[in-house]
């Protein structure tokens, strides 16, 4: 399960896709339209920033904006940033390995080897996913809300 965190992260992305090349984005403004409390939403955008997903500018007509765009920011990258090893089990993960205490060999271990099969799924559906492609999904439910 995502952390709210890396949830609101996703959002925050999201709100700042929409207005991808329109300016930056006031804190208060994601804040208010995505119903992220403004403090924890400061300390998303800050570990966004390390991570090359936004910048800011200060002053008159500052705020957060997208580095890269939407369609260049996949759910994998995000998901990492905030939560680490997309893996079930340590000893399963590629980035973030850590061998496993509870195995007598590694090597020859049929459920570090299913573990392993469900994460490299998991990152390959993750990177089909873009920022750009969850607003178009967005487009598209509301445009079948309005049509029923």
């Amino acid at each position: 399960m995502l952390s709210k965190k890396t949830q609101y992260s996703i959002y925050a992305l999201v709100r700042l896709g929409k207005d991808f090349e329109k300016g930056p984005l006031l804190i208060s403004e994601i804040a208010k339209s995505e119903k992220i409390p403004k403090k924890f939403l400061e300390a998303i955008l800050l570990e966004l920033k390390s991570g090359g997903f936004v910048n800011s500018k200060k002053g008159k007509g500052g705020g957060y904006y997208l580095i890269k765009n939407p369609k260049d920011i996949n759910l994998a990258d995000v998901i990492r940033q905030f939560e680490g090893a997309i893996a079930l089990l340590p000893c399963a993960a590629f980035k973030y390995y850590e061998s496993c205490s509870s195995c007598r060999d590694e090597e020859t271990c049929g459920v570090k080897n299913v573990i392993k099969e469900v994460r490299e799924a998991t990152v390959r559906l993750l990177k089909t996913f873009s920022i750009a492609d969850i607003i178009q999904r967005e487009k598209k439910l509301l445009k079948n809300i309005s049509k029923s």
